[in-house]
């Protein structure tokens, strides 16, 4: 007992804690702040990012993904295979000529049309009829089809405002149709659209030509 009491006792070895000078304190400083600085700009680059991403998908939705009505006109170039015509005192026409149908598709993506029928009048009266083929124009670009119409006036069952367009050399034609189809976008999306086309050309009797056209 006594040679346990004897005995020394050791006290345990503190470890003696330093504190950090200020230029390890300085330095953490400067590692934090430059973190920070990281992080912020970081956030900066996604917000700016998330912002173009929205002004391009808005750019997107109202030019690419909207959709636009197509435009139907009669060609100016027509070629008369036949051409007659009696006077004023006796009016008549008995026509045939070649022309085109444009189809015009400003959309970015085909434009779809059924088989359909224009119609040719004289002062609301039918004269005469063509077929225009189905097809397809394709995106922001223009369809051209070639139609070769027969009008006469043999319906008409007044002829006294085609006698005194006949004595002033002239004769007026009015052409409508209207196709039916579908636009494609992205080659999953359709929408149906329809085209009407109404124009009204001015014949020059005497030359044998077309003088004006005007499409609505």
């Amino acid at each position: 007992m006594a040679e346990k009491m004897n005995q020394q006792v050791h006290p345990i070895a503190q470890v003696n804690k330093q504190p950090r000078s200020d230029e390890e304190s300085g330095t953490l400083t400067s590692d934090q702040e430059l973190k920070r600085k990281k992080r912020i700009k970081l956030a900066i680059y996604i917000a700016a990012f998330a912002v173009f991403q929205t002004i391009v998908i808005l750019v997107f939705a109202l030019t690419v993904m909207r959709v636009k009505t197509p435009k139907v006109r009669l060609g100016t170039d027509v070629t008369f295979q036949n051409f007659k015509t009696g006077t004023q005192a006796s009016p008549s026409f008995d026509l045939s000529f070649t022309t085109q149908v444009g189809v015009k598709n400003s959309n970015f993506g085909p434009y779809k049309f059924d088989s359909t029928i224009a119609t040719f009048m004289y002062e609301g009266v039918t004269v005469g009829q063509v077929t225009i083929p189905k097809g397809k124009a394709g995106l922001r670009s223009t369809k051209k089809v070639t139609v070769t119409a027969n009008v006469n006036s043999n319906a008409l069952q007044s002829t006294a405002s085609l006698g005194s367009e006949l004595g002033a050399g002239v004769l007026t034609l009015n052409s409508q149709a209207k196709l039916s189809g579908k636009v494609e976008l992205m080659f999953v999306m359709k929408k149906k659209k329809s085209a009407e086309m109404n124009c009204t050309m001015t014949i020059e009797v005497t030359t044998k030509v077309v003088q004006s056209m005007n499409c609505e």
